[in-house]
């Protein structure tokens, strides 16, 4: 779990600020302009930095709630206080009917297609009637408390930063939970994520409805302090500039998303501010000496400031252990000693002309390991992901315990306890050890998004964590747990992948060339690991190239060769067949 001592002294800073003799109004209009920039930077930093979800029509979803809030509190007379739900209601629907459009496009499509919405939008709002076209609408009320009116930029200040505070808190313990850790995934591709039973469209709908709604909540308390709203601060350019906020702060990271918007408020103030007494008569000259110093500024901190900022700082000791005495439900295991788990029937993928699995047939019985090899090209990475259901196998079929999954996608085919690694490696490399191999108990826990940034999840998630821990240190890296992944070495990480792979409880566990990579004794452990985990009642199937590791390993050994197969038997067997020896084995010199 997180300090919270930085948030608490941060909140009380702020909240002392307003009672500092001498403190000129106008700082406090800039905390409170950096207060609204902030909230729609913190959603863009799960949308954008965490998600890798580029977005910029954000300032759209801002007009949502700000218009919506001034339409029902002139017109119809609601208080502003029953208008906040509404107004974050309005900027959800619509967020949830623009992302099922954009959420599933991709490259730079994704962020054209929020640009062009944007635009749109941003035409109607200078359109509808209702909406007062160009001129807005006017005259609406404050926010107030009783007798107290938030008349003043001073009186609404608090109002601005307690929902900064609320919507940070919120946005941490979502990223710090089962969703989060899913959330966090995709920006790796959705391939890894979906082999653990993530649904990435789903994943990807959720950020973009919180940056919304994050957006809307900005909208509601900009139309309250300004008491006007006019289509003008929700257009393109507004847009672009609270992406590059959230770039500017550091994209990956919440409170970048605070410290963006301070350094870019306040260094457009200053320079409209006192660059004309420097160069008068020079025009829109400041833009572009505010354009050139954050690029500047980025060439500096290319992560954004926040990041860069805290690499100064001391690094944090090492987290705190799990406690791995608390348990997951396990998977039933096949009682007996035999029996198929996995049947691959005449499978073949075609790749337009080309054939990369050709009517392969094989089985994998329970408690048994099972080697698929071959030479580079055969096929057998694309036997994995047929049987993953990465790809769909172009005839033929493929079933787990009599299931056919041939036409299954990852996330059900995981949950009859498949799981697997990856030819290259697909870890998080800014997350630690322990939150990539905790991806892979995605399935197990149950808490959902409402209830992780409430933390009404922490039970469910000690338990995930928890196994997690286990199969970190059933795999040998308990010292690395809390290491970001990304700083190991190949080796390590391919463990790390198998770790993850454990995680699902799986009854076939499929690793793809788990030895390269790894020294002698690494591999001889690894050895004795699949052994244990075969003797436990789950089976193995494996493609690797060190043909010492696989005989001295594998129960049966099935052998393709551009695609087809063209042996199948016990090591000894293999070792002797002349067609293995001719395509892949060699011949001793």
């Amino acid at each position: 779990m997180q300090s919270r001592l930085p948030i608490l002294i941060f909140a009380l800073l702020m909240a002392a600020i307003p009672f500092v003799p001498g403190v000129p109004p106008f700082w406090i209009v800039l905390l409170d302009n950096i207060g609204l920039a902030a909230l729609v930077a913190m959603g863009l930093v799960l949308l954008t930095g965490v998600g890798g979800l580029t977005s910029f029509g954000q300032a759209a979803f801002v007009g949502f709630g700000a218009y919506t809030t001034a339409v029902l509190s002139t017109a119809y007379g609601l208080s502003p206080w029953l208008t906040l739900p509404l107004s974050l209601a309005v900027s959800g629907l619509f967020a949830v009917l623009l992302g099922l459009i954009t959420v599933r496009l991709s490259g730079h499509y994704l962020p054209l297609g929020t640009l062009a919405w944007g635009l749109g939008l941003f035409y109607l709002f200078s359109k509808l009637e209702f909406l007062g076209r160009n001129d807005g609408i006017s005259a609406i009320p404050p926010l107030s408390i009783g007798s107290f009116k938030m008349l003043s930029p001073g009186s609404i200040y608090y109002a601005i930063w307690v929902a900064v505070l609320v919507s940070a808190l919120l946005t941490m313990n979502l990223l710090d939970s089962r969703t989060g850790r899913a959330i966090r995934a995709l920006r790796r591709g959705h391939v890894a994520a979906e082999a653990f039973g993530v649904h990435t469209p789903r994943a990807k709908l959720l950020v973009f409805i919180h940056a919304a709604v994050l957006a809307g909540l900005s909208g509601w308390l900009y139309a309250h302090l300004q008491r006007a709203v006019t289509p003008t601060p929700f257009g393109a350019h507004a847009g672009i500039e609270y992406l590059f906020i959230a770039v500017v702060g550091g994209a990956g990271y919440v409170w970048g998303g605070v410290l963006g918007a301070a350094i870019v408020v306040i260094l457009k103030e200053v320079l409209q501010s006192y660059l004309p007494l420097i160069l008068p008569g020079s025009g829109q000259v400041e833009t572009i000496v505010f354009g050139i110093m954050l690029v500047a500024l980025l060439q500096l901190a290319p992560g954004g400031v926040w990041p860069w900022l805290m690499s100064f700082l001391p690094e944090r000791t090492s987290g705190k252990k799990p406690d791995t005495s608390l348990k997951l439900e396990q998977r039933s295991r096949p009682a007996g000693q035999s029996g198929v788990l996995l049947q691959v029937e005449k499978a073949r993928k075609q790749f337009g002309g080309v054939v990369a699995v050709n009517n392969v047939s094989f089985d994998v019985q329970a408690r048994e390991i099972v080697a698929l090899i071959g030479p580079n090209g055969a096929g057998k990475s694309t036997t994995f992901n047929l049987i993953t259901g990465v790809l769909s196998a172009t005839s033929g079929s493929i079933s787990v315990l009599g299931k056919k999954v041939d036409k299954a996608p990852p996330q059900e085919i995981v949950k009859l306890g498949i799981s697997r690694t990856f030819q290259h490696v697909k870890l998080v490399p800014d997350m630690t050890v322990l939150e990539n191999v905790a991806i892979g108990a995605h399935l197990r826990g149950h808490s959902g998004p409402l209830a992780s940034m409430l933390r009404l999840d922490r039970t469910d998630e000690a338990k995930l964590l928890a196994e997690a821990a286990r199969q970190i240190e059933r795999v040998g890296l308990a010292d690395q747990m809390h290491q970001l992944a990304g700083s190991l070495s190949l080796g390590q990480q391919r463990i790390v992948e198998i770790a993850r792979a454990l995680c699902v409880d799986p009854t076939l566990l499929l690793l793809d060339e788990p030895a390269a990579g790894l020294r002698h004794m690494e591999k001889q452990r690894l050895a004795t690991l699949l052994r244990e985990l075969r003797d436990g009642g789950m089976s193995v199937l494996l493609v690797e190239h060190d043909m010492g590791f696989v005989m001295n390993l594998a129960d049966r050994i099935v052998v393709l060769d551009f695609g087809t197969k063209i042996a199948e038997g016990t090591p000894a067997t293999i070792k002797t067949n002349p067609e293995v020896i001719k395509a892949y084995l060699g011949v001793a010199a």
